[in-house]
């Protein structure tokens, strides 16, 4: 199943190069040359008119778009994934060649239910290009319940909060031009390529620049649970490997990086944070030895390691969840969880720091015993630590996709937070030797002299 799926990608990924050798994106998008629209005339109250205006006053924060909880019950990541993305892909190829779509003024940002103006169908005309909004709906300039609606669809698929309204992120998101959004999907779609991964009846998947874990059963999300995942300078990494235990009341080893750059510098001005954190330093051979004994000033390669013991003040909380890898890496409970509030969640040292991880657990041992969540909380309100290992090991995939496609059709992105999507992407990077009249008897070329011209049915229908 392993080598069969990833030929499948391999195969999508060669008749995406060969389409996009033929020249089909090469035309300039509207995003990039269009000018913005005449100013709306609003009809909104005076109340709504002051709100709009202290919006656009406020002072600006990050454009990273926000990492909202999606309910969908289908996976980000699945046996055809790959196959979507690929088809999206000459969606928005034939959007490329069309001009994209239009560039939104920042008045777009005053709009509001009963609003009226050219803004308005300008914004709708965006919309529907996208499918958020239904083509049958895109003519007209009054901001209604539909536009609304098309607007929370749009946010959904960004991880924006669903307002309904334009705010400063969802404008940003709305004006990233199509040959970007193009280069995320086959960013991603190289990153699947690389993977190693059979999926399962149960498995587990973290998409990092979503911060969102799911929890898979059966072709389903049975769970999907915020996750804290690397900053920008300490990512996480892209991995495949096997949840193999759960660990109730951990200790926590210092990874060596962590020491080096945190520990080191906070014992140099602070003589008193190691025991404060409660934590102790072992020689090679493990024995407890006086930190007041180790040379914190020197930068050389320790000779020491560093634990935590098990509590409330242990940085990976109360559960943690081996899963083998290179990367020493991996699913854990915090003893901070006030960052879940934050939409920005690119906030740890590499490792994934899930919401909920107790109802996780649970989920991880149906089938093991009563490991119910009562039975969960009286364990670790032991304080004792106890490891549990999996009868039966549950894949997991950390991935790194800004574009995907899920069961349902729906294209979502999110932003490329490490700027993986940079690097020359080889679904764009296209082999010119297919001959163009092999792909146009294939079918994948447009054929614009074709003397009957094709119905339109959704601006995006890639079926």
């Amino acid at each position: 199943m392993l080598q069969s799926t990833g030929s499948r990608v391999i195969a999508m990924r060669t008749v995406t190069l060969a389409i996009l050798a033929t020249g089909l994106i090469a035309g300039p998008s509207l995003a990039q040359t269009g000018s913005p629209a005449p100013k709306a005339k609003a009809k909104t109250d005076a109340k709504a008119e002051a709100k709009a205006q202290t919006q656009a006053k406020a002072p600006k924060k990050s454009l990273h778009a926000t990492t909202r909880i999606s309910n969908s019950p289908h996976p980000t990541y699945d046996a055809e994934t790959a196959r979507r993305i690929s088809a999206t892909m000459l969606s928005y190829s034939t959007l490329e060649v069309r001009g994209g779509w239009p560039t939104l003024p920042p008045e777009v940002m005053k709009l509001a239910l009963g609003s009226q103006g050219p803004e308005v169908g300008l914004l709708r005309e965006r919309l529907a290009i996208t499918d958020d909004l239904p083509p049958q709906q895109v003519r007209g300039d009054v901001f209604d319940a539909n536009l609304a609606a098309a607007i929370r669809r749009f946010q959904s698929r960004h991880g924006l909060e669903d307002t309904g309204t334009v705010g400063q992120r969802t404008l940003a998101a709305l004006n990233v031009p199509v040959t970007q959004r193009l280069r995320q999907l086959a960013a991603s779609l190289d990153r699947l390529a690389a993977m190693d991964f059979t999926f399962g009846d149960r498995y587990v998947v973290v998409n990092i620049p979503a911060a969102v874990a799911e929890a898979v059963e059966n072709g389903r999300v049975a769970r999907r649970h915020a996750t804290i995942v690397g900053k920008p300078d300490r990512p996480s990494p892209q991995l495949t490997t096997h949840l193999t235990a759960v660990n109730l009341n951990p200790t926590w080893t210092v990874p060596l990086g962590i020491l080096k750059k945190d520990i080191r510098t906070k014992m140099r001005r602070d003589p008193g944070y190691i025991a404060r954190m409660h934590m102790r330093v072992l020689d090679a051979s493990g024995r407890e030895i006086d930190p007041s004994s180790v040379n914190w000033q020197s930068d050389g390669a320790p000779n020491y390691t560093v634990r935590q013991d098990s509590g409330t003040w242990n940085a990976l909380g109360a559960l943690r969840f081996d899963m083998p890898n290179p990367h020493s890496v991996y699913l854990h409970d915090t003893n901070n969880r006030s960052l879940f509030n934050a939409d920005y969640r690119f906030q740890s040292s590499g490792c994934a720091r899930l919401e909920n991880p107790r109802d996780f657990a649970v989920w991880l041992l149906q089938g093991q015993g009563d490991w119910s969540r009562a039975r969960i909380d009286a364990a670790i309100a032991t304080t004792q630590r106890q490891d549990i290992r999996l009868n039966r090991k549950v894949p997991v995939a950390w991935v790194y996709l800004t574009g995907w496609v899920a069961r349902d059709n729906v294209v979502h992105f999110r932003d490329d937070i490490y700027n993986h999507d940079t690097a020359p992407s080889r679904a764009l990077v296209a082999d010119l030797r297919s001959p163009r009249d092999e792909l146009r008897a294939s079918g994948f070329i447009l054929q614009s002299a074709d003397p009957e011209p094709i119905r339109q049915v959704s601006w995006l229908d890639s079926q």
